[in-house]
């Protein structure tokens, strides 16, 4: 099995990464700090460091998502599994080098471009397989696709993050509609509410909410369960495309299942990208 990951340094993503690589032929270990790469790189045993491959992504940075598409390409004539695991909350509306708002960028719109780079060798797997982690946050969302930079209206953290949530789950969805028929399985995941670092960089009423919540937190091991179950399972043709908690099918919103909102963002992140696609 060759996998790739995001956001393999730290929280769920690093368990997720020990967990799955000693199943794996190849591990493309996608990430921006090389340092904590490979810092976690070193903690396997040393057969097993061989089979991973660092390529610099940082999703702030679309050309370097292009860059790191165009690397694994190169590595491999095919991928079995590519889990989008990296993403964030900021407490500060920040624009990319791109124009693009971070939280946007961070948690969506690199890895649309991400996995529309890898699909062409992701179809030459026997049983490809794209993993997003969402967020139960999804319900949350409101979300104003003419201004989803933040440009006119006030920036909320935890809105644009329920908002990219959303996303992550209408991307699986309108992932299996155009490749299912060429044997492609998508999963969206929600993680639990899990206690790593992940809610740093929040601010004002959820990072209050986050303060009180810890002491019923789940630790990053327990959090991993769904992705590293998803990786590891077969599962019916029924299920292409769900959302899970727990390890199993879970309900997301109404929204999420929108087939007029997954083709709209489906178009609308198409144009944003256009100059990279």
């Amino acid at each position: 099995m060759k996998l790739a990951i995001t956001g393999p340094t730290s929280g769920i993503g690093a368990v997720t990464f020990h967990q799955l690589t000693p199943i794996c032929k190849e591990v493309f270990f996608l990430a921006r700090n090389k340092d904590k790469a490979q810092e976690e790189i070193t903690k396997l045993p040393a057969h097993e460091q061989s089979k991973v491959r660092f390529i610099y992504t940082d999703f702030a940075d679309l050309d370097s998502v292009n860059k790191a598409a165009l690397e694994i390409q190169e590595m491999t004539g095919h991928l079995d599994i590519l889990i989008n695991n990296a993403g964030g909350i900021f407490q500060e509306k920040v624009s990319t080098k791109d124009g693009f708002e971070l939280t946007l960028s961070a948690n969506h719109l690199g890895h649309f471009l991400l996995t529309n780079k890898l699909m062409p060798i992701l179809l030459k797997a026997r049983n490809p397989k794209v993993i997003n982690v969402s967020s139960e946050a999804h319900k949350a969302a409101k979300v104003n696709f003419e201004d989803l930079n933040y440009t006119h209206n006030t920036y909320s953290a935890f809105t644009a993050y329920a908002n990219v949530k959303l996303f992550n789950i209408l991307f699986t969805k309108s992932l299996v509609e155009k490749f299912g028929k060429n044997g492609l399985r998508s999963y969206a995941l929600h993680p639990g509410v899990v206690k790593t670092n992940f809610g740093n960089e929040a601010g004002g009423i959820f990072k209050l909410f986050w303060w009180m919540a810890k002491p019923f937190m789940i630790d990053a091991q327990e959090g991993a369960k769904t992705s590293i179950f998803l990786a590891k399972s077969q599962l019916p043709e029924s299920q292409n495309g769900f959302y899970f908690k727990n390890s199993r099918p879970g309900s997301p919103s109404k929204t999420a299942l929108s087939k007029a909102m997954r083709e709209k963002l489906w178009t609308k992140s198409e144009a944003l990208l256009e100059k990279y696609l």
